[in-house]
């Protein structure tokens, strides 16, 4: 550790609130404890959880950094004890626990993959909290096959276009819901088969118009939606939560769950255990991997700040004009 610096740069919140919470300052080198790597951050994502963490509602959860940033790509600064397959100077991206606004960040060993062929930081970045996200949920919760449909909110976020393309990579058919005209244009080449405006259109009939029903709901809106996705899903449908945009609650028919034999489930990311990430990290290696070697799938980067301006990334994110990822460099 003796060539590293005793401090680095990163940015925390100081107190929760808007953008402006997130504020530069200096703090003392993270050190890597057993099973940990010390990654020297190049580049970091910008996600929907950071925003809840600097708004004061989502909590790190117990031992991680308080620091916001749940991905990051660098390269190996530091080895904890007991950590094998990984060298100094490796490059290495990462779902953080948090602690990725910053110039460095330590992470469990088996949440680092390494950089697909061709990739840059910054692309680098962009992939772990999204794929690790849907590979979890569209395909280990979702069971998503070859030949099935599957409806995906929020088409042109940093999940929806990931899943848009992963989904298309395995052999589905996608339909999605966007804000607007040019953000359905956006998914469409990404491979949606349908892109539906929901502002504009009863989204729910549509659906029901253009497939008649869908194998899967990957739903990041819950609320008024949740009971509508139930009624989309064919029979053995899975519909699955990973975030509540329009609210916690809905009122749900319990007889439609029996009748079509659905299953309904959900999940969030970053409490799950160190092995379960492991688990997802492997399938990642596996199966999704090759395809972003090969230029099959590939993540949408919408706009890149430095790191000390993440007040502006944060608004950017908020303004949900973005098609893609909105990025830190450090």
């Amino acid at each position: 550790m003796s060539a590293l610096p005793a401090t680095m740069n990163c940015v925390e919140i100081k107190k929760p609130g808007g953008p402006e919470a997130l504020v530069a300052t200096t703090r003392p080198l993270p050190q890597p404890k057993a099973g940990e790597i010390l990654i020297k951050v190049a580049a970091a994502g910008v996600n929907r959880p950071d925003i809840a963490q600097r708004a004061g509602l989502y909590p790190p959860p117990p031992g991680a950094s308080d620091l916001p940033g749940l991905e990051a790509a660098g390269t190996v600064a530091a080895l904890g004890a007991g950590v094998s397959g990984w060298t100094i100077g490796d490059a290495v991206c990462a779902l953080t626990p948090g602690g990725a606004y910053a110039e460095y960040c330590a992470v469990p060993a088996p949440q680092c993959l390494p950089l697909p062929r061709g990739f840059d930081m910054v692309r680098a970045a962009a992939l772990p909290e999204n794929y690790f996200t849907v590979w979890h949920n569209l395909f280990e919760r979702g069971g998503l096959q070859a030949g099935e449909s599957v409806l995906v909110h929020g088409g042109a976020s940093g999940i929806g276009t990931t899943a848009i393309q992963l989904a298309k990579a395995f052999g589905a058919t996608v339909l999605t819901t966007v804000r607007n005209q040019d953000k359905a244009a956006a998914v469409r080449a990404l491979g949606a088969d349908h892109a539906i405006l929901y502002k504009d259109n009863d989204w729910a009939a549509e659906v029901k118009k253009l497939a008649g029903g869908v194998d899967v709901v990957l739903d990041m809106v819950a609320g008024d939606y949740l009971p509508k996705n139930l009624q989309l899903l064919k029979q053995d449908g899975r519909c699955v939560v990973i975030a509540v945009q329009a609210g916690a609650t809905a009122t749900i028919s319990a007889g439609i769950l029996m009748v079509n034999r659905l299953t309904l489930t959900g999940s969030t990311l970053r409490p799950q255990s160190i092995e379960a990430k492991a688990r997802m990290a492997r399938g990642l290696k596996d199966k999704v991997w090759p395809l972003l070697d090969n230029g099959t799938v590939k993540p949408i980067i919408y706009k890149t700040y430095p790191l000390a301006r993440a007040a502006g990334a944060h608004a950017e994110l908020e303004r949900a004009d973005h098609v893609g990822k909105v990025m830190l460099t450090v």
